[in-house]
């Protein structure tokens, strides 16, 4: 005689961290700014960040430390938690749904994002959304909006 299982599997999911979590475009672009001005260089950088960290290596050398923290300064201002999107977060966390985010935003960015929205200890993996699969896997699904976050089971 066979059991089935009572176990189900738990999807894994992908976050889009600036659509459904945080956007952090505008602590980006005001950054940007910033550092312009401060090193008196106009900054020329391409809009994809993976792109726009390798020009800064190039131009600026040490960049990371000045974004960390630019944004921890901004952090609050601009990154918020969101009951329902936390809600949603910690009930899929309690089922064991493994939990990635996906950004082109600098790791600095991304971990002051997390920690100000509240879910930084739900997430298992950061990254882009190729770093993200490499952790979670091909079959891991993507979340691109708050909306369609509530709406998993």
């Amino acid at each position: 005689m066979r059991r089935e299982s009572s176990i189900e599997t738990v999807q894994p999911i992908a976050l889009d961290l600036d659509a459904v979590l945080a956007d952090t475009r505008p602590v980006w672009r005001d950054w940007l700014e910033d550092a312009a001005r401060r090193v008196r260089v106009d900054l020329d950088v391409p809009d994809d960040r993976v792109e726009a960290a390798a020009a800064l290596d190039a131009e600026l050398g040490d960049w990371r430390p000045l974004l960390e923290r630019f944004a921890a300064d901004r952090g609050p201002l601009h990154f918020r938690p969101r009951p329902d999107v936390s809600a949603a977060l910690r009930r899929l966390h309690a089922a064991g749904t493994r939990i990635g985010v996906f950004t082109d935003a600098p790791r600095e960015l991304v971990d002051i994002a997390l920690a100000h929205a509240g879910v930084a200890r739900l997430v298992e993996t950061a990254g882009t959304l190729d770093d993200v699969r490499r952790t979670l896997g091909d079959g891991v699904t993507l979340v691109r909006s708050r909306e369609q976050l509530v709406t998993l089971p």
